[in-house]
């Protein structure tokens, strides 16, 4: 009984935490969908995220990830990894534990300029040869609820065994994020 309660105040604490950093992401490209939630993915600290991709091309991807957030004056570095499913259309699904970074600056209280990279070599996957993510933009902070987003995606899957390359994404994107 006491572990049980133990472990209710900690997840209570946990959810209280990180209630006012919890967002919802959706973008769409030509040919690409990408939904996203993050936890403390823009204040310091720990920020948790899971995200799922979808080319009408080229297959899917779902990830989780785990990064460090870390302010460097006005700039807040994130330094972290994601595990990965993958389901690329031509080729064998697998995995990648991509490990990678990004980071935020604000311009003024209205715009942010963001970029982020993750990358997994074929050590670190299965079913591709390496996989590569890349995204970068600008964030209007339309208001606390709201931002709007619009800047360029990269996701490839690159083929193993004779397998084509399978690119999720490759372009620009508009998305918008509910943020609590």
């Amino acid at each position: 009984m006491n572990k049980t309660l133990i472990a209710l105040a900690a997840a209570m604490a946990l959810v209280s935490a990180s209630a006012n950093a919890v967002n919802f992401t959706g973008e769409a490209g030509e040919h690409y969908t990408n939904l996203a939630v993050g936890f403390g993915t823009t204040t310091p600290g720990l920020a948790v995220s899971a995200n799922w991709a979808h080319s009408d091309n080229d297959g899917d991807i779902a990830g989780l990830g785990l990064g460090l957030n870390v302010p460097l004056g006005p700039i807040l570095a994130t330094v972290g990894g994601k595990a990965l499913y993958l389901n690329p259309s031509d080729g064998s699904e697998g995995y990648a534990l991509a490990v990678g970074g990004g980071l935020q600056l604000p311009l003024g209280s209205h715009f942010t300029v963001f970029g982020e990279g993750y990358y997994a070599p074929d050590s670190l996957s299965s079913g591709v040869n390496d996989y590569v993510e890349a995204n970068a933009g600008l964030r209007w902070n339309v208001i606390p609820l709201l931002t709007v987003d619009a800047g360029y995606r990269y996701i490839e899957m690159a083929g193993k065994d004779g397998d084509k390359n399978n690119v999720l994404a490759d372009g620009p994107y508009i998305g918008a994020a509910l943020n609590f």
